[in-house]
């Protein structure tokens, strides 16, 4: 299994309509390396729900339910089904996440534009525990 973080300003698609829609197809990105992220997904994999823009926090799980699908009229780029699987407990904020050093390494971190990232297997546990503490 694989994780992952996606992000999203809530503005224009929350956690909340995902619970509501209970689940929905993450297409729009347009973006070549976070497309290419989006290739490598498979069914099972999980991923963080991000809310971008002026809360920056992590407030769910979703899990990835259908591989890469080609997305936009031209079919260069790609597109996964999600669907929600918990909320987090408490929200992880961005400078909570900037402040952890075993999260340094993080790619979000490190490619702050990207709204597709990897997470590390590592990384991913110290993201749940902060959600819990």
């Amino acid at each position: 299994m694989a994780y992952w973080i996606l992000r999203s300003e809530p503005e224009t698609y929350s956690w909340d309509d995902l619970v509501r829609e209970s689940g929905t197809e993450w297409d729009g990105v347009r973006n070549y390396a976070a497309r290419n992220f989006i290739k490598e997904m498979k069914p099972g994999d999980e991923a963080l729900f991000y809310h971008s823009g002026k809360q920056k926090a992590a407030v769910g799980v979703m899990e990835i339910t259908r591989s890469w699908k080609a997305d936009g009229a031209d079919q260069q780029w790609a597109s996964v089904r999600v669907e929600p699987c918990r909320p987090l407990a408490k929200p992880v904020m961005l400078a909570a996440i900037k402040a952890e050093p075993k999260l340094a390494r993080l790619e979000m971190l490190r490619q702050s534009r990207l709204s597709v990232t990897p997470v590390g297997a590592d990384e991913w546990k110290v993201l749940l525990d902060m959600s819990r503490a």
